[in-house]
C-alpha cells in the first residue's frame, strides 16, 4: 500500500525558483534535473504533489514545457532526463529503450554483499494485480540484470554503486532485497518505515546519454541528497 500512500503534506511541490534551482545540464534537446526524494514525477490517480505540475518553468524560452523521458520512483532522488521537444523526446525514449544510457545509482543498503562487486541476473515479475508497479522474482518474468559495486562499508551498511543493465519497475529495490541486502528506508522490499525516517536511500548519481552521434555523451552528475549523508559518510563518503 505503501506505494500509493498519500505523502503530498511530506513534499510540496517546487516553486519555479526551486526545480530551476535543480537543472544540471541544459542544451537544445533535454534537460537533466536533480529530482527529490519523495515528490512522484507524475500527478497521480488522486491528484496531489508531483515534479510535472512546475515543468512550465522550465520551457526557457520554448513554446512548450519538456516532458519525461523515463521516470524514476517517488522515493529516489538524483538525474532525471527530460525531452525539450518532440524529437528529442521521441529519440530519447529510443535510446532508453535500447539500453544506450548509461546509469549509475548510489544506494545505502543493510549488511551487504561479501564480494566487492558483482551482477544481479534475476528476471522479476508482478507481484498480483493489487499492487500494481510492485514486483518480486519470477523465473518466468521479465529478464532483469544488475552490476554491482561496492564502495564504501560500515557500521552494517555498505555503501554500493548499482548499474541497472535493464529498466524493469523497482529493479534495484528488488534485487538488492533478493540479494539479502535490502536498500535502508525501502519500505516496500526492505525493513523502512511507512512513514517518517529513513527515507529510501537510493539516488540516481550519474547518467551518460549519447544524445549526439558527433559529439560526446553527456555526462550529468547529481549532488547527494541530504537523507543520504549520514549513511553515506559511515560507509567512508568523502562528501564529494
Amino acid at each position: 500500500m505503501s506505494e500509493s500512500l498519500d505523502r503530498s503534506t511530506e513534499v510540496p511541490e517546487l516553486t519555479a525558483d526551486e526545480i530551476l534551482a535543480r537543472v544540471l545540464h541544459r542544451d537544445g534537446l533535454m534537460l537533466v534535473i536533480d529530482k527529490p526524494a519523495g515528490l512522484p514525477v507524475h500527478r497521480g490517480p488522486k491528484g496531489g504533489a508531483n515534479l510535472e505540475s512546475s515543468f512550465d518553468a522550465l520551457r526557457f524560452g520554448l513554446p512548450r514545457p519538456p516532458v519525461l523521458a523515463h521516470r524514476l520512483d517517488r522515493d529516489t532522488s538524483g538525474c532525471l532526463v527530460l525531452g525539450r521537444h518532440r524529437k528529442a523526446t521521441a529519440s530519447l525514449g529510443l535510446l532508453f529503450k535500447h539500453g544506450k544510457i548509461a546509469k549509475t545509482y548510489w544506494a545505502v543498503v543493510e549488511g551487504g554483499p561479501v564480494e566487492d562487486e558483482g551482477t544481479i541476473d534475476m528476471p522479476l515479475g508482478r507481484l498480483n494485480a493489487e499492487r500494481g508497479w510492485w514486483q518480486k522474482p519470477d523465473p518466468d518474468g521479465q529478464t532483469a540484470v544488475t552490476n554491482w559495486k561496492v564502495l564504501g562499508r560500515g557500521d552494517g551498511l555498505s555503501w554500493l554503486a548499482l548499474e541497472p543493465v535493464t529498466g524493469r519497475t523497482h529493479q534495484l529495490r528488488v534485487h538488492s532485497a533478493a540479494a539479502g541486502w535490502p536498500i535502508v528506508g525501502d519500505n516496500i522490499y526492505g525493513n523502512g518505515p511507512r512513514f517518517g525516517e529513513p527515507r529510501l536511500h537510493l539516488h540516481s548519481r550519474e547518467i551518460v546519454i549519447p544524445i549526439s552521434k558527433n559529439k560526446d555523451p553527456v555526462r550529468v552528475i547529481a549532488p547527494a541528497p541530504p537523507h543520504l549523508h549520514e549513511r553515506l559518510r559511515a560507509c567512508g563518503w568523502n562528501g564529494e
